[in-house]
């Protein structure tokens, strides 16, 4: 974990209620894709937990939705301004699960979406082609599909609506392909369909409150078949074999 001031270079609506920012500072701490960031913001007191979407040896990139106060305010923030950020917070994606010319599926819903990108990009990196499913509610909540697509992933989308990709949810395309292993991050609900079907052993980086961010607290701990695991430390991702659902 590092504590770093950061330079706002950018932050764009990207789709409804939708943010990309752009920080530039030092990335150092950022070891493994599925990290988080913890954002101090001026007014309130908890800092603003947000995954990690892609990163640089000088600059990252997060995807936020505003769906409160903090993030909100985040979202009139101008390039220029600066941001008390803590770095490289929890265990990202162990790669290490997959080998080159295995298949697996990264499968993202929502908010959950960010951080299957510099999943996706480390994986092509190691020689390791992913499928990618990612999930919304509507057309107008779609990101990041060219983004995906210029890296070499093959991509499915589902809408709940299905007004772009297949109708109905992540789920309807994972049961359709063939796969060696999966990783995924999103709400529980989707969490619970995906644990239904999957055939084979996976990753999953869970969405938590979170007070400090960095396991002192012990607000945002779980029980696993070892023993209790807090998630903003020992996860946010968990095997599959080890989640007591």
């Amino acid at each position: 974990m590092k504590q770093s001031i950061f330079e706002i270079v950018s932050n764009n609506e990207i789709a409804k209620n939708t943010f990309e920012m752009v920080l530039a500072g030092d990335t150092s701490a950022v070891t493994a894709p599925g990290q988080f960031v913890n954002i101090k913001l001026e007014g309130f007191f908890l800092r603003r937990p947000i995954s990690i979407c892609d990163w640089d040896d000088e600059s990252l990139t997060i995807i936020y939705k505003t769906v409160g106060h903090g993030t909100e305010a985040m979202a009139e923030m101008k390039p220029g301004e600066s941001l008390d950020i803590l770095t490289g917070l929890g265990n990202g994606y162990n790669i290490d699960a997959v080998k080159e010319g295995e298949k697996p599926v990264l499968i993202g819903g929502g908010a959950g979406v960010p951080p299957m990108y510099g999943l996706a990009k480390a994986l092509i990196a190691k020689g390791v082609k992913p499928q990618v499913i990612l999930g919304f509610n509507t057309a107008e909540e779609v990101f990041y599909k060219d983004e995906f697509e210029k890296l070499g992933a093959e991509l499915y989308i589902a809408t709940a609506d299905g007004s772009v990709g297949t109708r109905g949810f992540v789920t309807d395309v994972m049961k359709e392909l063939e796969y060696t292993y999966f990783f995924t991050c999103g709400p529980m609900p989707m969490f619970k369909a995906i644990e239904g079907i999957a055939k084979t052993s996976g990753q999953y980086s869970f969405e938590e409150r979170m007070g400090c961010g960095f396991g002192a607290c012990m607000g945002c701990s779980c029980k696993t078949k070892y023993g209790n695991k807090r998630i903003c430390k020992d996860g946010p991702v968990l095997e599959r074999e080890e989640i007591i659902w």
